[in-house]
């Protein structure tokens, strides 16, 4: 029999205020996005003025990071023309701003963020890993 460790309701809420709490400090409104480790999703925010297209965006990316267990942009690294890995594009976002949450050794969920460039919402993401972490 296999043990999940899985994000709970208030892990997820815990990643938005720290991820808000960056873009806040930024001035930007962003869309905060957190999924399960199967990328399925826990959580959601749009602060106000967050732009639309960010809804699906930020869930996109916060599925690649967590399914994938890898940052979406290092997907944009490797995603170039001639490139093995090229056309994953298709089925995972690889733009930057999507983070895998882990506890240990285990990836426990994904965290994504869109309305800003994608180096403030990758800041926003990460912000929001440490501020669970400093509270676990």
């Amino acid at each position: 029999m296999l043990e999940i460790k899985r994000l709970s309701v208030a892990d997820a809420q815990r990643l938005i205020e720290g991820a808000r709490g960056q873009a806040e400090h930024i001035g930007v409104p962003m869309c905060i996005a957190v999924t399960d480790e199967s990328g399925n999703l826990v959580a959601f925010e749009r602060m106000d003025g967050a732009k639309v297209s960010s809804i699906t965006v930020s869930q996109h990316k916060a599925y690649t990071a967590a399914a994938a267990r890898k940052a979406t942009h290092d997907y944009n690294a490797a995603c170039v023309p001639g490139n093995l890995v090229f056309g994953i594009h298709t089925q995972l976002s690889v733009v930057g701003g999507g983070l895998p949450v882990w506890l240990g050794e285990d990836c426990v969920g994904g965290i994504g963020l869109s309305s800003g460039t994608p180096e403030q919402d990758m800041a926003c993401a990460q912000a929001g890993i440490e501020t669970w972490q400093d509270q676990k």
